[in-house]
């Protein structure tokens, strides 16, 4: 017999919009014990947005406890309670993507909604107010209740993980290490200089790790970065860019994006979808936004270097084919492929105005850009501070995943994943 959840969520906003923050948690339905608790500050944002993030997490929060369990969501705000249950049509712009993130958590047929008096959600309303005035103080707030149980007796009411490096608040919606997609084993980014090794890693520019941003910068613009399943180039290592014949996923490749969009779903922090033109990258991204229910744009910025005359050939054949020219190349990132490729330093502007461009349309919002090779490692280095040729020096498996977060005074952090993705 299936567990039996109840999540209770809710969210304010002092000001509507003014500083904002959400709390949810999970009760057992049978004995009423609290199995999880979780809370975070918004920065400035509605009361209706941060309804819908409590929501978010708390079927989150139910979902890693028992992802076969049956969850009654019980909250206060009508609105919710009514769009969630479709009864009432979502026509704000700002609620349809949440509410997609919402339904993409917990299968349909295990999901329930019920509208309680205010009085009844308290416990949830004291969470939101606690990650609120947390925010205010510019600290995270922690939760009380491990995941999983209750207090355990004794233990203080602010106890914290004992390794902060490893702990990842929900602000950031970055995919972590130990996340859905690391347990789903669908991430690898390796070959990076100053990486640890198999850990998830972190590194930043002037700002902490992903997450650990002031609470007075707000809730950054993240963007999850996915390379494109496979094509039947990729095993074969073959220069495949935006000049060649635009290749098609493989059957590995497709399989690839179904466990990615499977992982992103539990997930639930995609708040929408954008890709580079070519076909291989927006099949992937047909097959997420399908999953997690959003529309999918199109970035031109983000398609793949031109590689010219090497086009569809392996480093072993253009080294045997143009010897002086590929030397060149790996020597400077200013030189383009033979045959009127495109240089990397040509690519690194192009991708630089496409971020720019997508932090501004996306404030705040968790985005997943589904690119290239060269696009992710170009946003990689130019987070990091690297120097041009460290592009050369990066690994980047297909259907892989990193996550890079633009804080609101331009500084950014990365949070490299990487298990393997072992698909095949």
């Amino acid at each position: 017999m299936a567990r039996r959840f109840i999540v209770e969520a809710d969210g304010g906003s002092r000001g509507n919009p003014g500083p904002a923050g959400y709390g949810a948690l999970v009760r057992d339905a049978e004995t009423g014990e609290t199995l999880a608790e979780a809370a975070e500050y918004l920065g400035t944002a509605t009361n209706n947005v941060a309804e819908y993030k409590g929501l978010i997490a708390g079927l989150r929060a139910a979902y890693a406890l028992d992802p076969a369990a049956e969850v009654r969501v019980r909250m206060d705000s009508k609105l919710v309670i009514e769009q969630m249950s479709g009864r009432w049509k979502i026509k704000h712009p700002d609620m349809r993507p949440l509410a997609a993130e919402a339904k993409g958590i917990v299968p349909p047929g295990q999901v329930s909604y019920e509208w309680i008096p205010r009085e009844n959600n308290k416990h949830a309303d004291r969470l939101a107010n606690e990650a609120m005035d947390a925010g205010k103080r510019g600290e995270q707030w922690r939760p009380k209740v491990p995941p999983g149980g209750t207090l355990a007796p004794g233990a203080p009411e602010s106890a914290a993980p004992a390794d902060d490096t490893l702990a990842e608040p929900a602000a950031t919606g970055a995919v972590g290490a130990t996340g859905a997609a690391g347990a789903a084993g669908v991430t690898e980014a390796t070959g990076v200089t100053g990486a640890t090794g198999a850990t998830a890693a972190t590194a930043a520019t002037g700002a902490p790790a992903v997450g650990w941003g002031s609470a007075d910068l707000g809730t950054p613009a993240t963007f999850v970065l996915l390379r494109h399943g496979e094509t039947p180039l990729t095993p074969e290592k073959r220069f495949s860019g935006s000049g060649g014949t635009d290749p098609a996923l493989s059957d590995v490749g497709r399989h690839q994006a179904e466990r990615v969009a499977a992982a992103l779903a539990a997930r639930g922090t995609i708040q929408a979808v954008v890709t580079s033109p070519l076909r291989r990258c927006r099949e992937t991204a047909e097959v997420v936004a399908r999953r997690l229910g959003l529309d999918v744009r199109v970035e031109e910025g983000l398609r793949e270097t031109d590689f010219g005359a090497w086009e569809g050939l392996t480093f072993a054949e253009v080294k045997e084919r143009h010897p002086d020219d590929l030397d060149a190349w790996l020597a400077s990132t200013e030189v383009a492929p033979t045959g009127g490729g495109e240089s990397f330093a040509a690519v690194t502007r192009r991708v630089a105005l496409a971020r720019d461009k997508l932090i501004a349309r996306y404030p705040g919002r968790t985005v997943l850009l589904v690119t290239h090779v060269t696009p992710i490692k170009t946003l990689v280095r130019l987070t990091l501070g690297a120097p041009p040729e460290s592009l050369f020096r990066m690994e980047l498996s297909a259907a892989s995943l990193t996550a890079v977060a633009y804080y609101g005074d331009g500084n950014a952090s990365l949070r490299l994943l990487n298990e393997t993705a072992h698909l095949r």
